[in-house]
């Protein structure tokens, strides 16, 4: 059976790490509220590789 309301699980992935090149990604699991936040989720959390916190915005 399919879960009611407009909660969905997104995937977050660090900006800067994908520019910079280094090797790996940093990801997250969160969930956001498609009716309150209909455009992609932006938020800042810690990137264990680069070893501060950066930008991690919602991929697909």
């Amino acid at each position: 059976m399919a879960k009611k309301g407009n909660r969905v699980q997104v995937i977050l992935e660090c900006t800067e790490h994908k520019n910079s090149g280094l090797a790996g990604t940093s990801r997250y699991i969160s969930n956001k509220n498609k009716k309150n936040t209909p455009e992609r989720l932006e938020l800042k959390k810690y990137n264990p590789i680069m070893r501060k916190v950066t930008v991690h915005k919602e991929i697909k």
